[in-house]
Order: structure tokens, then sequence, then C-alpha cells
């Protein structure tokens, strides 16, 4: 039989189909997902889950005329495959190969750029409003997942767009809930009637009827409507969505292509604000992510055959975050953890098995996270919040307003600092040093190592104070570090001495500097090294003593540019006046950087070891920058 993927090549071809080949397209298309996610690593049951839904999509709206935000944007691979990018899919999340999220720039298809949960609803009315105002008639599609509804951006998204009587769709894609056949044929049955024309135009017949009965006319009403809620509470599970001022259909079958087209094509002909609940399985398709959705939400690659990982995970920053934790907790009843729905990949599943009353996950809520936070830490609890770099820059106000403010011990964790790789410009972890150093009774450090992520915790859970830690994802570096000072506010650790240039690094720049040094020995150039430590507040004493000595200044920092440690060493020098210094600064530019592996994008960016150090030479012998 022939392989219908092979003649996709645009969404008119999926037009085409019937049923029958299109039930085909998806098991061929949920094979050619797990072959290159399979190698390529990235998104692989969300991807799974969303494969007839996609198709049924591209089979009823006409895109790109037609638009769809797709949440979050991780599970668009077959959205790409189905527009032109069948191919490219190959480069997934590859340097230079197409992302794993939604690009406008990669396609025309891709209506909004999207990486963070919980904005497709808000972003769709946007669009849909801008239709309205221009005289067209496209429909505009939001696809959103249970999780992201957890976001309070969903729920103000929700509140107005159920207001605005605008015409636009919100498929709400449920991978969690299980419906039993009678509720959901009643419930499907009941939306089909409710959403026709004739019923409503006959419901308003007969309220203008009944209206001109004298007296009691409008108690009839009242009384009518009353029952007709009821009926609804009783027969439909969820009504918040109706009382928001949506039409609310569905459960349906999330894997019933058919059934998903008729619906689909019935949305079109309502006005104002619907919403489709489309129940779908995470990782259908393969067992292995059927029966581990959550591990198979974001992978590396993997061996098809049983789903285990080519290359086993070993200790990373995560793990030895959470292990520390557990332990520091056991004789610290204070103590609680608040995770943001990322208990896994923050190194809290442990934490949570030991003390349960003290763990906390407030789903994909930052904001509430920390204001939460700040509520517990304002009656004496101290309240650790690891979230990841990118996901931080959500709860920025609660971080200055309920924190930093009230000076509230927070220990604010800050996971996948520094370049992330694959995930790309949405998930890149280089801006947290600067938008953390503009907040006043903040203390900021970044551990060299393992050992040093460990002391830190303990430091900051003695501090009574706001701190925030950060730290990479993955393992340490291949660098061991044998001298580790004890913590101390503001104090950095001398960890080379030397006369020729002061290299001050910060967090895992620190074994990056000590590369530096070993290739800078062979020109017969002497290193000092700081491990800064803490970036705020920052070491001026020990910094200002080696820069006098050797007037060559470098400094490394995974973070943007501007707004972190170089900003900070430029200030000391301008500060104290110090005069005739050489001064490079290495970090990443101002602009969003794009997928790759970290070491390729450190290339690029000239964050190696090998660039690093010819700046180093230049530095020295041409003293091209001076302040």
């Amino acid at each position: 039989m022939d392989n219908i993927l092979d003649k996709i090549n645009c969404t008119k071809d999926v037009k085409n189909l019937n049923y029958k080949q299109k039930d085909k397209l998806c098991k061929e298309i949920r094979d050619y997902i797990i072959q290159v996610v399979s190698k390529n690593g990235g998104h692989l049951a969300s991807n799974l889950g969303v494969v007839e839904l996609t198709v049924a999509l591209h089979s009823v709206f006409n895109m790109p005329e037609d638009k769809i935000v797709w949440d979050v944007g991780h599970q668009t691979y077959v959205h790409k495959i189905l527009t032109g990018r069948k191919e490219k899919l190959k480069t997934l999340r590859k340097l230079g190969g197409i992302a794993g999220f939604p690009k406008s720039e990669e396609s025309e298809y891709d209506s909004f750029n999207t990486g963070h949960s919980s904005t497709s609803i808000s972003v769709a009315l946007g669009m849909a409003k801008a239709r309205d105002i221009k005289n067209k008639k496209n429909y505009v599609i939001a696809v959103i997942g249970d999780g992201a509804l957890t976001g309070g951006m969903a729920l103000e998204a929700l509140n107005d767009a159920g207001s605005s009587k605008t015409n636009l769709i919100v498929i709400l894609n449920d991978n969690e809930m299980s419906i039993s056949k009678n509720v959901g044929g009643i419930s499907l049955f009941l939306n089909r009637i409710r959403s026709r024309k004739f019923y409503r135009k006959s419901n308003n017949y007969i309220k203008k009827i009944t209206k001109k009965i004298p007296f009691v006319g409008n108690k009839i009403i009242h009384i009518v409507r009353k029952i007709k809620y009821s009926l609804k509470q009783l027969l439909i599970s969820n009504m918040l969505f109706e009382d928001m001022g949506f039409r609310y259909i569905g459960p349906i079958n999330g894997h019933d292509i058919e059934k998903m087209e008729s619906i689909f094509k019935i949305a079109k002909t309502i006005d104002g604000p619907v919403l489709l609940h489309v129940v779908t399985k995470k990782g259908k398709g393969y067992k292995p992510a059927e029966e581990n959705p959550d591990k198979f939400h974001s992978t590396s690659s993997f061996n098809i055959e049983d789903g285990r990982p080519k290359k086993q995970k070993s200790k990373d920053y995560s793990q030895v975050f959470g292990d520390k934790l557990v332990s520091l907790a056991k004789k610290n009843e204070k103590i609680v953890a608040i995770t943001a729905s990322m208990k896994d990949g923050t190194g809290l599943s442990k934490f949570s098995k030991e003390f349960p009353q003290r763990f906390f996950d407030a789903g994909i809520a930052e904001q509430h996270s920390l204001a939460m936070a700040a509520g517990m830490a304002k009656e004496g609890l101290i309240p650790v919040v690891p979230i990841y770099s990118t996901f931080y820059q959500r709860a920025f106000d609660q971080v200055i307003h309920d924190i930093a403010l009230q000076n509230l011990h927070v220990v604010l964790c800050v996971d996948r600092a520094g370049i992330v790789g694959n995930d790309g410009e949405t998930h890149q972890g280089i801006y947290d040093l600067s938008f953390f150093n503009i907040v006043p009774n903040l203390q900021i450090l970044a551990p060299k190592d393992f050992e040093e992520l460990e002391q830190m915790l303990e430091y900051s859970i003695n501090l009574n104070a706001p701190v925030v830690i950060r730290y990479p994802r993955g393992e340490e570096a291949k660098e061991k570090f044998k001298a580790h000072e004890k913590i101390q506010k503001g104090k950095a650790q001398i960890i080379k001495k030397g006369r020729d240039v002061s290299i001050i690094a910060i967090g895992k720049m620190v074994s990056r500097a000590v590369e530096v040094a070993k290739i800078l020995e062979k020109n017969e150039i002497e290193v000092e090294i700081i491990n800064a430590r803490f970036l705020k507040p920052l070491d001026n004493e020990t910094i200002k003593q080696s820069i006098n000595k050797t007037k060559n200044v470098i400094t490394i920092e995974d973070n943007v540019i501007e707004g972190g440690l170089a900003t900070k060493v430029i200030e000391l020098i301008q500060n104290e006046k110090i005069k005739n210094i050489n001064i490079k600064a290495k970090a990443y530019p101002d602009e969003f950087i794009k997928h790759g592996t970290t070491e390729e994008l450190e290339k690029i960016y000239g964050l190696d070891a090998e660039n690093i150090a010819d700046e180093v030479l230049t530095l020295i012998k041409e003293d091209k920058i001076m302040l």
C-alpha cells in the first residue's frame, strides 16, 4: 500500500483525502515523528497526542488565511509536517534547522511565535479584533492545553474574550480528563442542538411570546432559565466557560477526525466566542510515551524499541539542588518548596515524597507561586522556589513588589540559567542576571560547581533575606575544583593568582576561565582567576586589587552583556577612577539566541576557551580597549 505521507506536501493535499486515508496518514505521521525525535530529541508525547486534531484543523480551516495560535507551541511538529516542512523536520532543533516551536520567519503558516504557556487566547483575541477592524472574515483559532489553562493570563483572556462577543474559536486540548461515554454522548448531543441557528432563533421567539403573557410572563422565563441552567450543570461537566460568555461544545474525542471535523464546521457558524473541549491522549500510538507521558514531554534521543535514552542521564545541577534541599529540610521544619508545574525538571520529586505537607505545586502559575511564597515568608516559613530562568521572567513584578520590597526570606532558585540550547530563543536563560540585578534587597549568587551550589543553598536558607541562586542545565564542567571556601556575603574567591591578566568569571564560566588559563600558560601569560560567586553584592575590594595589579581584565558570563557581570565590573572601574585599564567583556550580545547545542552556540558567540584565549592575547598585545 502506498505511503500517504509521501504525497503530502501542503495542506491542500490533506483536504483531498477521505477519512480512511486520513486515519492512515495519522499513523504514518506518528511513526515519522517518533523516528525524528528519537534521533534529535524534542517534545514527543504532546505531538503524538495532537495528530488527529491537527489533521482535522487543516482539513476544515484554510491556513494561512485562517490563523492558528498554538499555546506554548511545542506540539506543532504535525502542523509543520502538513505545511511544507516535512523533509525539514529531520533538521528539527539542530543548528540551522527548523525550530521546535512556531516561528513566523520560518513559515507563513506559523501565525505567531510562541514558547511560553498561557498566551494563545490573548494573542488570538488580538488577532480577531484586528480582523474585525479591517473587515476581514477569516477564522482565528487558539489551541490551548488543560495545563496551560491554569496560567492566570489564560483566565484573564477567557474573561475578556467571553464578554467581547468577538468571533473566536478556542480549542481546549484536554489530555488529562477521562470522560465516560454516556455523559460525553449526551453532552455532545445537547451542544449540537444549542449551537444550531434554529435553536437560538426559536429560543428568542419563545421568549418574546412568553413575555406577552400578562403578569406572569417574565416569571415564567425566570423559572425556565433556572431549570435550564440546573439541567446544564447536571448534564454538562463544565459550565465555567458558558458563564464567562463562551458557547461550550464538548467533550469531543480528539482522536476521531470525522467527529472533530463535523464539530469544527459547526463552530464556524456560531457568532461570538466558542470553546471546543477536545479530549486527547498524550503519547498516543507509542506505548512508552503513553505509559510515561511526563518522561516523554521533552526527551533527549532514545531507542525506539524500548524508549530508553541513548545516553544515560548523569547527575545534574537540578538533582544536586533537590538532594541538598531534602537534607536541609530534615533539619529545618520551616523549609517549604514550591514549583510551578516543574516538579521533576527542577529536582523536587524527592522532596515531594519526603515532605508532602511542605510541598506545593501551583501549576503553570509563576506569579501566583512567588506571591504565595511571599505570604509564607511573611508568616515565618522559608519558601524555596526553583523555576527555570526563562519562566522567572513571567513573575518579575512579584519578585519586586511582593518579595524584595518587604525584604522577605524567599530563596529564588533559577534553574536552566544561561544557554539551554535546542529549545531556542524563547527558552535561553540569558537575562536573569540582568533583570535581578536592578532589584534592591536581592543578593545574587551563582555556583562554579555542584559543591558550591550546596554551599550557596545552605547559606541562603540561613540568610533571612531574599536571595537568588542561578545555576545551569545539566552536568558540572569537567574541571574539578579542590578548594571551596565558605560562602560569605559579597565575598569572591581567587581560584588562581597571576600577574598578566585578571579573568573575572561567574557560575559555570569559572571552569571556562580555568581552560583559558591553561591555553595562555603555553604563551607564558600568567592569569589570575577570580570566581565572583556574588553578582550582588560584588566583591569590589578583591576585584579592584586584581585589576590594579594586572591592568588587563576580561569578564566571562553566560548572560547578555548588558546589566550583568561586565556592567558591574566596568561600573567599579569608573566609580573607583581606576586608570589605564584594558578590558574586554565576553557575554551574549543584544540579540535573541536561536537553537543549537550549547557547545555550538558558545563557539559562535566566542565563549569557548579557544576564542576567549585569542581575545586575551589581542587585549594584552594591542591594548585596544582602555578605560
